[in-house]
Formats: C-alpha cells, sequence, structure tokens
C-alpha cells in the first residue's frame, strides 16, 4: 500500500484498466463487466480531474473491489 489514497487510487487504476481488457478479451459474455468497470475507471479519472475528493474515496473504494 502507498502512503495516500492518492497513490492508491492510481495502482488502482492500472489495475483496473488491466481487469478490463480480460473482461474484454472474455467477449460477449465479459461485456456486462467491462461496462461496470469502464463507468468505474471514468468516474475516477473525473474525480480526480476535478479534485473532487469525495468523489475520489468513492471511487477508489469502487476500483479496489473490483475483480
Amino acid at each position: 500500500m502507498s502512503k495516500s489514497v492518492g497513490e492508491d487510487i492510481l495502482i488502482e487504476l492500472k489495475r483496473n484498466r488491466e481487469l478490463l481488457q480480460m473482461y474484454i478479451e472474455i467477449g460477449p459474455a465479459g461485456s456486462f463487466g467491462a461496462a461496470m468497470i469502464n463507468q468505474d475507471i471514468d468516474n475516477a479519472e473525473k474525480a480526480l480531474s476535478e479534485g473532487n475528493i469525495i468523489e475520489i474515496l468513492k471511487s477508489y473504494e469502487k476500483l479496489k473491489n473490483n475483480e
């Protein structure tokens, strides 16, 4: 674990992008999961770009729980 949520969320974004690719590779059976992960990635990136701490924390928790 890093020293801050700001650092950890970047690690989780990278992990979720890799996870997204796995879901995409599954094909149609993975499309719902891919859509959900993609939405979580988009929300996290938006929160980071806006500097919205509350949304960053929410996004971090969602990204952390994706499998």
